[in-house]
């Protein structure tokens, strides 16, 4: 079953807010002199890699309202020819 729009962000909001909350346990667990120490000697691509993927939550509240309110334009060919390619790439 396809889910829609609405559930995939959802689910993605969801999966941030899990993984903030456990960043903040994990960094209170081990105490600031260690992470801080730890967070010196890592490389910038390292640091990055570790924060996850960068979500834009008012990017993601805007589509959300507009999805709400009947005002998200959907091209259902352009959705259409990636779920082809997907399935395609994917055989």
């Amino acid at each position: 079953m396809i889910k829609s729009v609405g559930q995939n962000i959802s689910a993605a909001i969801e999966a941030t807010r899990l993984r903030e909350g456990a960043k903040t346990r994990a960094s209170a667990a081990t105490g600031s002199a260690t992470s801080s120490a730890s967070a010196a000697s890592a490389s910038p691509a390292a640091r990055m890699a570790g924060q996850g993927a960068p979500v834009d939550m008012d990017r993601i509240a805007a589509i959300k309202a507009a999805i709400a309110s009947g005002n998200y334009p959907v091209d259902a060919n352009a959705i259409a020819e990636r779920m082809v390619a997907l399935d395609l790439s994917a055989a």
